[in-house]
């Protein structure tokens, strides 16, 4: 599977993680390479677009995209 569309463009890695490389690649690996279904961002990506993902919710985030989504 490729890479998450969102990964290159992603302010999640290209800004609160940045001065964390080690941990960066070990998050990306899981939440952005391969499937990205289980990635908070991406969740509400996918469903109310790019401008609506918070700044700070971090991919493990599942539960609190859940809400941002049902609550549209």
């Amino acid at each position: 599977m490729a890479d998450c569309e969102c990964l290159n463009a992603c302010p999640f890695f290209n800004d609160q993680m940045a001065e964390m490389p080690s941990m960066s690649n070990i998050i990306k690996q899981r939440y952005c390479r391969g499937s990205n279904t289980q990635c908070a961002r991406h969740m509400v990506f996918r469903t109310l677009g790019r401008e609506r993902i918070p700044a700070d919710l971090y991919p493990s985030q599942t539960e609190r995209a859940e809400a941002l989504v049902a609550a549209g």
